[in-house]
């Protein structure tokens, strides 16, 4: 017999280690016939949850303001106050939660520009390193999962533009471990590693730097336990005005990164690039100009 996992504390609200609507889930039988219909509002409207007041909870309830607050307190919440922490601390590990009203586009590009331009900072600061040891190495292995594996992929592509043997994991439906086994402290990784990523990217790292191997960490804010196990970290915001997470920031590293590859690969870069586009018209892979 298995039981659902139970999400780790976020805040200090979250004193018995369950989301808002795992708690709802948990005590729903338990609960008033008046407070089960607050908590089918709450369940129903929780992507949007912060954009409401307790007042207005009740009414779409059709129950009295004084029972969305016997809700909350049977949640093991004071108030909506709380609730509210409760559901910025989910977001800030990557649930997508909106928290805000209505979309604020100019508000939206000035947040992904400031996001850019720190993740162009951190990259700066290792980019000579990194850039030189991407260009050079036998072998690259770019690794990203969940979210990651978009940005992975993305990386992968552009670095095998510029050179031969870059790979990707996981391939579809594999595991890591025969690939990883064979590196060495002239091969790199790059472990693209966003929030929400499964634990066993942390016994990955562990694994790469017992090895000697170069791991080029891209990650967002919370992998600094993971960075330990890197030997450079970029940083790249992901945290958005919105519900989801942006990757702006990771994609413009990506660019830039292969970009400084493609420069010290030099002539033999060039050549591969020249050679790949010709196979692509030869092929009828990409649109004729």
């Amino acid at each position: 017999m298995t039981t659902a996992p139970v999400a780790p504390p976020v805040d200090g609200t979250d004193v018995d280690g369950l989301r808002l609507d795992e708690r709802i889930v948990a005590r729903y039988a338990e609960l008033p016939p008046q407070e089960r219909r607050g908590a089918d509002v709450l369940l129903e409207h929780f992507g949007d949850l912060a954009t409401y007041t307790a007042a207005e909870l009740a009414t779409l309830a059709g129950v009295s303001k004084a029972t969305m607050s016997r809700l909350f307190r049977s949640l093991g919440f004071d108030d909506f106050t709380q609730v509210r922490d409760h559901l910025r601390g989910l977001r800030q590990h990557g649930v997508p939660v909106t928290l805000g009203a209505a979309p604020d586009l100019d508000g939206h590009a000035a947040a992904e520009a400031a996001a850019v331009r720190a993740a162009v900072a951190a990259l700066g600061v290792h980019l000579d390193a990194v850039a030189d040891v991407l260009a050079h190495a036998p072998r690259v292995v770019v690794v990203g999962l969940r979210s990651s594996y978009p940005v992975a992929l993305h990386l992968r592509q552009q670095l095998t533009q510029v050179r031969p043997h870059v790979t990707l994991l996981p391939q579809p439906g594999q595991s890591w471990s025969e690939d990883v086994v064979d590196l060495s402290p002239q091969d790199a990784v790059v472990l693209v590693a966003f929030r929400r990523r499964p634990p066993g990217v942390r016994a990955l790292a562990e694994r790469l730097r017992a090895a000697g191997t170069p791991v080029v960490l891209v990650a967002d804010p919370t992998a600094r336990a993971l960075a330990a196990h890197a030997t450079w970290w970029v940083e790249c915001p992901v945290q958005a005005r919105g519900a989801f997470d942006s990757y702006a920031a990771a994609s413009s590293v990506v660019a830039a990164l292969a970009d400084a590859v493609l420069t010290r690969r030099g002539r033999t870069g060039e050549q591969r690039v020249a050679t790949i586009d010709s196979a692509y018209r030869a092929l009828g892979e990409v649109e004729a100009r």
